[in-house]
């Protein structure tokens, strides 16, 4: 996006105190006229200087004040994760489906121009027998959260046909970076790189042959700034890291990153995992003007520098 549209948007971005949402509003601060982040929580201490409304997505009245005056806004949150999505898909729905119907219609009652949403790369397209993925792939999500995820992007087609709101969906693959928390279920490179830190074994679900494609977190950011300024004729986008690694491949890398082998523990395959997931990511590269540029090895590193600066403040004397 050149940067005088940047200062001339007004941006909200929900969710705006998650793994994504804290990297974005990190690259927005000074490049966008107005910043506004929408989370259930005080801001994070990276995010002081970003104007906050603190709320529940699910409460409608809670972020008014967000939307105030907005022109874009990115819509970051997710209330499940594949798993929990599939043990509750009534909840699901509700958190996550239900509530961004009450979201819309109150973007269209401020006058919003742009929603930006990322969805899912890994879960929409099922088990596609055609890799690397490309977005005109008939998507079979095999998870309640990949069938939310593409719900919503029929919503948001729905919601520009009926109403002239216009969106972009970025069907993302599997961020990993900065700001991620192993804690809060936010992916697997987090989960593996707490356990290989703290000397114990990590939780492989099958053998570790199952594929995935890994994106850096800033390369995701970049994309979603590109996306804020599209006008190609396409609204939907995959963003990857434009190869698939297993999960051999990335324990053997967070091996190395860390510097200590990594003890595992084989557990049977989970019905939810598709064997192998890569996306297509030319649509990207030739209308967003986006391509990733952040290997993984150079991503775990900069990852596990930021998460021993965190363990470091956790332990520093008072």
């Amino acid at each position: 996006m050149k940067s005088s549209a940047l200062l001339q948007t007004r941006c909200a971005v929900f969710g705006a105190g998650g793994f994504i949402g804290a990297n974005l509003c990190l690259a927005l601060q000074e490049r966008v006229g107005r910043l506004v982040g929408f989370g259930r929580r005080a801001p994070p201490d990276a995010l002081q200087n970003v104007e906050w409304v603190q709320g529940d997505f699910a409460d409608p009245d809670a972020y008014d004040a967000a939307l105030a005056g907005a022109n874009a806004v990115i819509h970051l949150v997710g209330a499940s994760t594949p798993a929990s999505a599939n043990t509750d898909m009534i909840a699901d729905v509700m958190n996550n489906v239900v509530a961004t119907l009450h979201f819309l219609d109150a973007c269209r009652r401020h006058g919003v121009q742009r929603v930006i949403f990322v969805s899912s790369g890994g879960t929409i397209y099922g088990v596609p027998d055609v890799i690397p993925t490309p977005e005109t792939y008939t998507p079979e999500p095999i998870t309640a959260y990949g069938v939310s995820k593409l719900a919503i992007e029929r919503y948001l087609s729905l919601y520009r046909h009926l109403h002239g709101l216009e969106y972009r969906a970025l069907r993302v693959a599997n961020p990993y970076g900065p700001f991620q928390s192993a804690a809060k279920g936010q992916g697997v490179v987090a989960a593996f790189m707490d356990k290989a830190l703290a000397g114990q074994p990590i939780e492989v679900w099958g053998d570790g042959s199952v594929v995935r494609d890994y994106v850096y977190v800033a390369d995701v950011v970049e994309a979603i700034i590109a996306a804020m300024s599209h006008d190609g004729p396409s609204r939907v986008f995959n963003i990857g890291g434009g190869r698939g690694h297993s999960l051999n491949e990335l324990i053997g890398a967070i091996s190395e990153a860390v510097g200590r082998p990594i003890q595992r523990t084989e557990k049977a395959a989970r019905i939810i995992d598709a064997p192998r997931s890569v996306l297509d990511i030319s649509r990207a590269q030739a209308e967003l003007g986006w391509t990733p540029r952040t290997e993984l090895s150079d991503g775990l590193a900069r990852a596990l520098a930021w998460r021993l600066g965190e363990l470091a403040k956790v332990t520093a004397p008072v």
